[in-house]
């Protein structure tokens, strides 16, 4: 009995042991993350100096980030509303060109139409181009006249559907629509992303390397202490975890300071964006960082940290051993 007896003991502290085994294990964690916290802390001005470097480096890629996508909005602004103009036969009668327009009003997706009479166009005409005397001179007016479509629509694409939908009509000698600049504008964006995705690649291996050197010399600073910790049995496991954890304070400062540096920069750019905007008649205004960039941010910096402490705990740690 008594021999059964020690056994359930045994049994119960064994699987006592292993229900604790997870909390004793983050606990560990957490006095080595709070203890190099505290190293970071000791030395502030060195601390921060390091971090703000970091955030320097991620500024610039993230606020680039955030500049081309309200300038990508902008120009969705001056998407929304495409204007069509169509260019009627000349022998087309006044009676048949009102009841195109009307067609034209009832008509899905067409938002506005605005009728530019031959006198309009040649009034118009005469007032922009400097040419009235020689104009005056014509037996007839030359100019015909133009219904301007507007209609809100999200892709190039379906504005040259609707542009080859008025070209159909019996009454359009041609229709126009300049996308080109849409088109030269995607274009330049695509290639803005793939330059801010070239640069935030190296400014990213930049921060590897800052956090790399700045881990380096803290366990050149810790090398006596290394020394005995390897020589009382310390695993290079237990050795290692304080400085990832110190590489994880360095890149979580650095997004942190990061993200301040960009609300600052949106802010001191929003009254003169807004101005600008004013003069246009717009009421266009910056969008700030949201939600999923600030984690990509915040998140991105951490694990460069992590990485980069990585790294250099693999390459200079292994290089200490006891006398």
């Amino acid at each position: 009995m008594t021999g059964n007896s020690q056994k359930k003991r045994q049994s119960a502290s064994f699987d006592t042991g292993r229900r604790l085994r997870p909390y004793t294990w983050l606990l560990r964690h957490l006095q080595v993350a709070l203890a190099s916290l505290g190293r970071f802390t000791r030395s502030p001005l060195s601390s921060l100096m390091t971090a703000a470097v970091i955030a320097i480096a991620l500024t610039l890629p993230t606020g680039l980030h955030l500049l081309l996508n309200n300038l990508q909005l902008l120009s969705d602004s001056w998407d929304g509303a495409t204007s069509i103009s169509i260019f009627i036969r000349q022998e087309v009668e006044p009676q048949r060109l009102g009841q195109l327009v009307s067609r034209l009003h009832t008509k899905p997706g067409i938002d506005g139409v605005r009728l530019i009479t031959k006198e309009q166009a040649l009034e118009e005409f005469q007032q922009l181009s400097g040419f009235s005397g020689a104009l005056e001179a014509l037996e007839e007016n030359p100019l015909p006249p133009v219904v301007v479509v507007t209609s809100r629509l999200e892709t190039p694409e379906q504005a040259q559907a609707l542009l080859a939908e008025l070209e159909q009509l019996k009454e359009t000698d041609f229709a126009q629509l300049d996308m080109q600049w849409v088109r030269r504008f995607q274009a330049i964006t695509d290639i803005a992303q793939r330059a801010i995705l070239v640069l935030a690649s190296l400014l990213g291996a930049a921060v590897l390397l800052v956090v790399v050197n700045t881990i380096r010399l803290e366990i050149q600073n810790r090398h006596a202490e290394i020394e005995i910790t390897k020589q009382i049995g310390g695993t290079d496991a237990f050795i290692r975890r304080p400085f990832l954890y110190m590489g994880v304070w360095y890149g979580l400062f650095g997004g942190v300071i990061a993200w301040l540096l960009v609300l600052l920069s949106l802010r001191l750019l929003e009254a003169p964006v807004a101005h600008l905007a004013g003069l246009y008649q717009s009421g266009f205004s910056l969008i700030g960082m949201d939600t999923p960039t600030l984690l990509v941010l915040i998140g991105g910096s951490t694990l460069l940290g992590l990485v980069g402490s990585w790294i250099a705990v693999g390459r200079h740690l292994a290089g200490i051993e006891p006398d």
